[in-house]
């Protein structure tokens, strides 16, 4: 990547050099800048969220930047609650996802973060009614306590009773994984145990993400020659493409040979999508790819953002102990019974941890698992900040940025204040989907909020209540070029036992 990207500013810079005078090049490297700092960001691409929050800052909460002609690369950046609102709302039929959102992101198929229209409105509607039905929630969250009891704790026991280092980002990106397939599949590949083993279906989620940030920044001409002749990271893209594939069709095998038997499955899972989907799937050229890429879309989601949401929880907590010590007095105050009873708690008495949502929030706020939203335009259109933009503009909402933004947060925006999150009367204070669009906002605003929820409140619940967080010594912390808000070298950790 770092040759195609230098070869670029060395071609931007020559065409200028070679069709304008020598004395004007000074005015146009100072106009054309932006763009000269954009290919700086991508030989650097674990800074790309710092560089990008400089920007915004200095614009006053949205930027364009211009790309030179041939790499078709106009983008504008925006952090203003009422663009987020635009987009994502108002003018929503707009700004669907389209083509060349589609290009970029061909992993995900005809799941639901790719498709519009008729397609998305099936998926929706199915996997709401899906997520709806009765015994949902009680056998999510039987999953997800499960995995914690026969998971997650005994591994946090055995290293933190060696005093050892532990990696709470890949052991967060296990459990999460773990659980999702358990819920979709009725399968536990068991990746969260003690010998740590490596799934390369597991790993090939984040391979996934980092190469497809890639495509977003470069012009579509350098990552087309990188598939082309299978190099860089579109080799590595497809190459973890396949494992998952091959991971995906043993797992529908695997059920389609339950459904042949008539075997009952045990839990809730991919059989009871498989009927759901089959009857809207049977009109599609191959039903069976439509099947994986609904599931693909699902366990994605589940696992990448919800344990990229623990490890910035848990940095953020690591960093701030008082926090730390307020949400244990509250569990101690609240579900101290449950405690003493040896019965795990549901949604509805998590639900009663207002300083624990709100520090949850806080999370998310400055750490929002999904940094950006990528959206065109099908017609021209102005936003409400006043900038133009038509169908070869890329515009980014960048959520990561609008958490730095004093002109939305305040002055205090870049403290970690669970505080924000609590109303005067002690209860949790929403704010707008567009001010806080983590969870996106308009008509395809998050569908499985409540469950990401419920699963950060029972894993940082459980942690606290039995654990003193400190990050190792010197470990450096920062975001991963990826579509998702990873952590580069991972979460290092030393847990200590409370007793």
């Amino acid at each position: 990547m770092a040759f195609l990207e230098s070869l670029t500013i060395l071609i931007f810079l020559s065409l200028l050099i070679f069709h304008y005078r020598p004395q004007y090049l000074k005015a146009l490297i100072d106009r054309y800048w932006p763009h000269l700092g954009v290919f700086q960001a991508l030989t650097n691409l674990n800074q790309i969220h710092e560089f990008l929050a400089i920007y915004i800052n200095r614009s006053g909460g949205s930027f364009m930047l211009r790309g030179p002609w041939f790499t078709n690369m106009d983008m504008l950046f925006t952090t203003d609650p009422l663009d987020i609102q635009h987009v994502l709302s108002k003018n929503f039929t707009n700004y669907p996802k389209g083509p060349k959102f589609r290009e970029i992101f061909d992993f995900f198929g005809d799941g639901i973060f790719n498709v519009d229209g008729h397609l998305w409105e099936i998926q929706r509607k199915t996997t709401m009614s899906l997520f709806r039905q009765p015994n949902f929630q009680s056998v999510f969250e039987g999953i997800v306590w499960n995995k914690m009891e026969r998971g997650l704790l005994p591994i946090l026991e055995s290293i933190s009773k060696l005093g050892n280092e532990m990696d709470l980002q890949d052991i967060f990106q296990r459990f999460t994984f773990d659980t999702i397939c358990t819920l979709l599949l009725d399968f536990d590949p068991k990746s969260l145990s003690l010998d740590f083993p490596f799934l390369p279906c597991e790993k090939s989620l984040t391979d996934i993400g980092e190469s497809m940030l890639c495509r977003l920044f470069s012009p579509p001409i350098f990552w087309k020659f990188q598939q082309l002749f299978k190099m860089g990271n579109e080799k590595k893209l497809s190459e973890a493409n396949n494992t998952f594939d091959q991971f995906l069709c043993k797992c529908l095998a695997r059920i389609q040979h339950v459904s042949n038997t008539n075997i009952e499955s045990e839990h809730f899972g991919l059989a009871s999508l498989v009927r759901e989907f089959k009857d809207q799937s049977s009109s599609f050229e191959d039903p069976s790819k439509f099947l994986k890429d609904v599931i693909k879309n699902l366990i994605g989601a589940g696992r990448d953002t919800t344990s990229t949401a623990l490890s910035w929880f848990f940095y953020l907590i690591a960093k701030n102990p008082i926090v730390e010590d307020k949400i244990r007095e509250e569990i101690h105050t609240l579900l101290q019974e449950k405690v003493d009873d040896q019965k795990n708690w549901n949604s509805k008495e998590l639900g009663k941890l207002v300083y624990l949502h709100g520090a949850l929030c806080e999370a998310l706020r400055l750490y929002p698992p999904v940094p950006f939203n990528h959206k065109t335009p099908l017609q021209p259109d102005i936003l409400p900040s006043g900038h133009q933009v038509d169908q070869n503009t890329k515009i980014l909402l960048y959520f990561y940025g609008m958490g730095r933004m004093e002109k939305i947060w305040g002055e205090d925006c870049m403290e970690f204040k669970p505080e924000r999150w609590i109303s005067k009367e002690g209860g949790i204070k929403h704010e707008s989907s567009y001010k806080f669009p983590t969870f996106n906002g308009g008509p395809r605003i998050c569908i499985g909020k409540d469950m990401s929820f419920t699963q950060l409140k029972i894993v940082a619940s459980m942690i606290i209540y039995h654990y003193h967080i400190e990050l190792v010594e010197g470990h450096m912390v920062y975001p991963i070029a990826s579509i998702t808000l990873q952590m580069k070298h991972g979460l290092k950790v030393r847990l200590t036992k409370l007793s």
